[in-house]
């Protein structure tokens, strides 16, 4: 515990640090936000403020992870957890820098980024499905049994890596939104590996690095909040909610908790859904709408809540769920 705690300082500190160096570079080398035509017109102010600010907070947890990481184990559930969050941050730097500095707002077309996302999310399966104390069994939270997915795992586990990456991304469009949600994810994901391995001597190396890695991204979004927040001054661009969205989907790979995710990031997930409501009635009506804009967020936004009340509602009901999820290893 001691360690998880120095290494959630740790990244915080380098995180408040590292702000006020980034962010006048990304100023410098104007990669400014460019705003979608489509969005709510209150974002038109937005337009300029730096975006690719994910390094903030992903590059202070990958050197907090790796210094406080210990054991013969450093370089197994910790390294699938990074190589995972490393390899869709990547994706997501493509897309922001095709968005900045060819000012093309959609950045990377949607084939575009599914394509290397299913070689990374095939490569993860495969390499987990291998993996002795992985394999194909998934854990059923609150039920304390596991289910055998067999040969079927990498297809349904390619489906989450992707789709969890895709919805952080979708989650992230209000000031402080995305981050301060997995906030409260990552620190409940750090709480639950570190009860998991009291549970099991055998595999506690493992655990505490991962929970080392939870607390480290942890640590650096609570200090990238302190520039993120309303009213931001840094955006973190795709490579900032790829990361995050491979960071918490890679943590919940290696401990076999995929089935959890719905709960800790309902959030992602009900932004995820709105989307593909909306899209779908959309083409079904020829052009009717169920909510004033998707993703959901949006929809409150021209509703009339302020930025500020929507995020903070999202998080009050992300802190819930993250207890309710913690219940279920406590009990």
């Amino acid at each position: 515990m001691q360690r998880l705690i120095l290494t959630i300082i740790a990244a915080f500190v380098m995180a408040i640090v590292f702000g006020p160096v980034v962010i006048p570079w990304l100023r410098r080398m104007k990669f400014g936000q460019t705003i979608y035509d489509l969005g709510p017109q209150s974002h038109k102010k937005k337009q300029g403020i730096p975006t690719m600010g994910g390094v903030i907070f992903a590059v202070p947890a990958l050197i907090a992870a790796l210094v406080f990481a210990q054991g013969e184990s450093r370089w197994d559930f910790l390294l699938i957890a990074i190589v995972c969050a490393v390899g869709f941050g990547l994706v997501g730097f493509v897309d922001d820098f095709i968005k900045v500095k060819l000012h093309r707002s959609l950045g990377l077309t949607p084939k575009q980024k599914l394509a290397p996302q299913a070689v990374i999310a095939l490569g993860l399966s495969i390499w987990a499905y291998n993996h002795p104390l992985i394999g194909s069994k998934l854990i059923v939270p609150f039920f304390g049994v596991e289910w055998d997915l067999g040969w079927f795992y990498i297809p349904v586990m390619m489906f989450i890596l992707v789709g969890t990456v895709n919805s952080a991304n979708l989650l992230d469009g209000l000031d402080g939104l995305l981050g301060g949600c997995s906030l409260f994810d990552f620190a409940t994901m750090a709480l639950i590996c570190v009860l998991m391995a009291g549970a099991d001597p055998a595999n506690a190396d493992n655990l505490i690095n991962t929970a080392i890695f939870a607390g480290a991204m942890a640590g650096g979004l609570l200090g990238f909040l302190r520039f993120n927040a309303y009213p931001a001054s840094v955006f973190m661009g795709d490579v900032g909610s790829f990361f995050i969205g491979g960071a918490l989907v890679g943590i919940c790979l290696v401990t076999r908790l995929s089935l959890l995710l719905p709960v800790i990031a309902f959030a992602m997930f009900v932004s995820s859904l709105s989307d593909i409501i909306q899209v779908t009635y959309f083409k079904a009506t020829h052009g009717k709408r169920i909510f004033r804009m998707a993703p959901l967020h949006h929809h409150f936004e021209l509703s009339g809540m302020p930025e500020t009340r929507v995020v903070a509602m999202y998080y009050i009901v992300t802190v819930l769920l993250c207890l309710l999820a913690l219940s279920g290893f406590t009990a």
